[in-house]
């Protein structure tokens, strides 16, 4: 089977990892991919949202498998081009339609889909510049702290905790007037603030049937003890201690049914990833968002967890048969460390020489922003690169991504210590 990825993070990189580790790839390609991506497949250079040039390359090397990695491609419609053209309809395409994105693409649609299927979650309002007067009087009357998000895609930056009203006010005021997001922030969503625990849940669903993928926690802040600005994920960890197997039923029953079910009853075809941002309140799971592809970091520590054959997996889910597959998932304990370019998330230089990268060898490094140049492997992004380590128990996982880390330098070169020590410190590995 010849299978083409589509983008060029930590995401795509374990995705071409594990797919290549399948007899039923032939040949696979990274489109664009990363200097990493190349050790598994070849590297193409085709932009996410070429969708012209996509397909004449799907065409040409006769590709049977298409995973699409990031969400901005499904927010475009990337499945709808390929249905609506004769010779790429049949090409299995992993990744829900325009409609079906619509879950990430907007967060007030899914918030109405959550209400509307009475899947658990926090009481929210949405406003837009023309609405600011009423969007600050409800700020007025509302409970701190709380949560402005940016409607679109923002690259998982579009969300402010305010403490107070004037800090409220002041962000809504920038989001919706100042287009601090872009066309992302036209409406804004103000959400009540749930005090509890944060993890993710993942489903790869053909549209009726599900398999729910190993869970895992991730880190957003940039800085240590979850301080500072939000980032695309600073580190992740698999399992989640507090999601008893009690928890996760209700994940299942409360969450995971009503929204394939939902899905159905609305008529929105889906196929593909359901990433599932949960809050543990008390026992009880409360969606905070959806996302339609695979999270990242999350991948690196869920991915590897997974025993199954993953392109055999991604073919039943293409061919409506995944309800012959019973997911194989591996006990051992996952943790990834994710390495930033000095600046992020802010602004930061690129093309920095990176080392080390040979001399680690009990833990995957896990390429995201690199690229290679006259033999050199050079930063290329915000987040640079992650360090996934594998263990019995959470703490031997975490032991052998950070001694991984120690190895790897480059000028700016940043991460956080404490990824995965707040699982630690409450004895529940």
């Amino acid at each position: 089977m010849n299978i083409l990825i589509i983008g060029s993070g930590g995401r795509e990189f374990t995705f071409a990892w594990k797919i290549s580790q399948s007899p039923n790839t032939e040949k696979l390609f990274i489109a664009p991919g990363n200097a990493g991506t190349e050790q598994f497949g070849e590297n193409v250079e085709l932009a996410g949202d070429d969708f012209d040039g996509i397909g004449k390359f799907v065409t040409e090397n006769r590709i049977d498998m298409v995973i699409v990695g990031p969400e901005a491609p499904l927010v475009d419609g990337i499945r709808d081009y390929f249905e609506n053209d004769e010779s790429l309809k049949e090409v299995m395409l992993i990744g829900p339609g325009k409609q079906g994105a619509m879950l990430e693409g907007s967060k007030d649609f899914s918030k109405e889909f959550m209400n509307r299927h009475e899947i658990p979650t926090a009481k929210a309002a949405t406003f837009t510049q023309n609405t600011l007067k009423e969007g600050i009087e409800y700020l007025g009357s509302s409970n701190y702290p709380i949560v402005l998000k940016a409607d679109g895609l923002a690259a998982g930056k579009g969300v402010v905790i305010a403490n107070d009203e004037e800090e409220a006010v002041a962000v809504l005021t920038e989001m919706l007037v100042n287009k601090k997001f872009g066309a992302a922030s036209s409406k804004v969503l103000i959400e009540e603030f749930l005090e509890g625990i944060e993890l993710s849940v993942f489903v790869l669903t053909d549209g009726k049937d599900y398999l729910l993928f190993p869970e895992a926690k991730d880190y957003k802040r940039i800085g240590e003890h979850d301080t500072g600005p939000n980032t695309g994920g600073m580190g992740a960890v698999s399992p989640v201690g507090f999601a008893s197997d009690d928890f996760m039923d209700r994940v299942e029953k409360k969450v995971v049914i009503p929204t394939i079910e939902g899905l159905q009853q609305d008529n929105i075809p889906y196929l593909g990833f359901i990433f599932i941002g949960l809050m543990k309140v008390g026992n009880e799971p409360y969606v905070i968002e959806y996302n339609v592809r695979m999270g990242d970091p999350e991948t690196q520590v869920v991915i590897p967890r997974i025993k199954n054959d993953f392109t055999e997996l991604l073919t039943s889910a293409a061919n409506g048969t995944l309800s012959k597959q019973k997911i194989d998932i591996d006990e051992d304990a996952a943790a990834t460390i994710v390495m930033v370019s000095e600046g992020y998330p802010g602004s930061y230089e690129k093309g920095r020489e990176i080392h080390g990268l040979a001399d680690v060898t009990d833990a995957l490094v896990v390429h995201a922003g690199t690229k290679r140049k006259d033999y050199k492997i050079l930063t290329n992004g915000g987040r640079v690169l992650s360090v996934t380590g594998r263990g019995q128990y959470l703490g031997d996982a975490l032991r052998h991504a950070y001694d991984g880390v120690q190895y790897v330098t480059w000028q700016g070169a940043y991460h956080r210590t404490d990824i995965g020590k707040d699982v630690l410190a409450d004895h529940i590995d």
